[in-house]
């Protein structure tokens, strides 16, 4: 058992059409709610440097410029225009748009044409003939037009629902452009420390070189044991063995860059830099602003949404389909005057199918559509609390941080006072060179600690910009969504070589 097809008369075909008129607008999804999620009052973190003020909002086209770093600029900007991964999001949103189109059709009649000219021979033996000639030609001009009346809203929830997809397509495309922008500052934050490293240890392999030419004048003058020029050497082959290291891991970092700017890692360099870039003043706002600013959580409840609307598409196929065709055109077997009034033929009417036994198909896709929106749902609160967790994570590290990276300065403005104490007392003879070793690794991972924590603050000062939105907002969907084609945000920001 399976589809029921009826076909029926004209006046039974007014009946359905005006039936159609009083259901218009029917859909037999649920009434959409967004998932309730917990939000608290306030963030239970802040800072000196974090304005609270809702209404502000970063510069979504240029955040990084509150870095002013010339270069991170241009290289953002290298981005936006070359990066792979951001042009193959953009075609998948192009795709989704796409679907919309598809969907959308159903809204409207189809319309088809044919045409045949064939000369046929009908069989002498063909069973229950009646005569006529052997061979003939059978000429046809014809058309039809097929209308869904949609009564119970599948094509309507369909559309919805490739609609949402859409919008969580480009909330996509913006996250995804966000964490490349984001990706792209902190590592060359990283770069720029490991710069400061760099100038560190060379000045470190300097002083080491002169520590030990004058600890072996004063071996050569029999002042002090041999001893004291082996740990010499040691100081200065591990300093030159950290510098090394740090030259190896900032070539990996220029790599990285390369390949989010679209360019070759053979052949792009970035110049060596030490100046010290500023900690920027993001606006964080309260905890219920963050739902309108991540387009990640914007792209989990558009998502929810088409869940829903899918609901309705599944309950609608319990219901019957009723199609209204109409066809007509020109059939005949000669072709002298084949458009003439008596080779003409139509057909009108209404067509209904229903299903009437389908072993638990349509309950099936019901179940499934029911639980797909269960599971968006569960994925949007998720969504949710891991943007408050990542805004609370960096909060505290620029808290805490800071507080870090005062007392590690301190630690290293007394290790090199230390240093300076024990090279003066070794010249003097008054300690072994043993001392001298002790002050100058203390000194130098001093140093070397506060780099890191300055570079540390300053990618958790980035990765709030993440955490925040960088300057999106959902008012960008909003205008989408009354787009005709649903593309106002996305193109603005599209790579410039997308569809090359």
């Amino acid at each position: 058992m399976g589809k029921v097809v009826m076909r029926t008369a004209p006046l039974v075909a007014v009946a359905v059409a005006v039936s159609a008129a009083l259901v218009a607008g029917c859909s037999l999804a649920p009434d959409y709610k967004v998932p309730d999620s917990p939000i608290a009052a306030e963030y239970r973190t802040t800072g000196p440097w974090v304005s609270a003020k809702p209404g502000d909002q970063l510069n979504r086209d240029g955040w990084w410029n509150m870095y002013s770093e010339p270069p991170l600029d241009d290289l953002e900007k290298r981005l936006l225009a070359n990066n792979t991964d951001l042009e193959a999001a953009y075609a998948h949103y192009q795709q989704a748009q796409a679907f919309v189109t598809q969907v959308s059709a159903g809204l409207y009649p189809t319309i088809t044409a044919d045409t045949s000219a064939f000369r046929e021979r009908q069989s002498a033996t063909r069973p229950l003939r009646s005569g006529g000639p052997n061979n003939y030609n059978a000429i046809t001009l014809g058309g039809e037009i097929d209308y869904d009346l949609d009564l119970w809203g599948r094509v309507r929830d369909s559309v919805k629902a490739g609609k949402d997809e859409a919008l969580a397509t480009q909330a996509d495309l913006a996250s995804v452009q966000l964490s490349l922008q984001v990706q792209l500052a902190d590592s060359y934050i990283q770069l720029r420390g490991l710069d400061q490293q760099t100038a560190l240890l060379r000045q470190t392999v300097v002083a080491f070189t002169k520590a030990l030419q004058l600890t072996e004048a004063l071996h050569g003058g029999g002042i002090v044991a041999g001893l004291d020029v082996e740990r010499a050497k040691t100081q200065l082959s591990s300093a030159q063995s950290q510098l090394s290291q740090t030259l190896a891991q900032r070539a990996l970092l220029e790599h990285a860059i390369a390949v989010l700017v679209g360019a070759s890692a053979s052949e792009f360099t970035l110049p060596e830099s030490t100046a010290s870039l500023p900690l920027a003043t993001i606006p964080v706002g309260v905890p219920s602003v963050l739902l309108q600013r991540r387009p990640d959580i914007a792209a989990a409840e558009r998502r929810v949404a088409e869940a829903n609307a899918k609901i309705g598409v599944a309950r609608a196929a319990y219901f019957p389909s009723i199609t209204l065709t109409a066809a007509g055109g020109l059939q005949s077997s000669n072709y002298s005057n084949f458009f003439s009034a008596p080779n003409f033929f139509w057909a009108i009417g209404p067509q209904l199918a229903q299903y009437i036994f389908d072993g638990g198909f349509r309950r099936g896709q019901l179940d499934a559509a029911k639980a797909a929106t269960s599971e968006a749902g569960a994925r949007y609160r998720g969504v949710v609390l891991g943007a408050f967790q990542q805004v609370e994570d960096n909060l505290s590290l620029l808290t805490d941080l800071g507080t870090a990276l005062q007392q590690q300065r301190d630690a290293a403005a007394a290790a090199e006072r230390a240093l300076s104490l024990a090279l003066t007392q070794y010249k003097q003879g008054a300690v072994g060179y043993l001392d001298v070793v002790t002050a100058q690794t203390a000194a130098l991972d001093a140093e070397v600690s506060a780099i890191q924590i300055q570079t540390r603050q300053l990618s958790a000062n980035v990765q709030l910009i993440r955490a925040v939105g960088g300057g999106w907002s959902t008012d960008q969907l909003e205008q989408a969504a009354t787009a005709p084609a649903l593309v106002a945000a996305a193109d603005e920001h599209a790579p410039q070589n997308a569809g090359k």
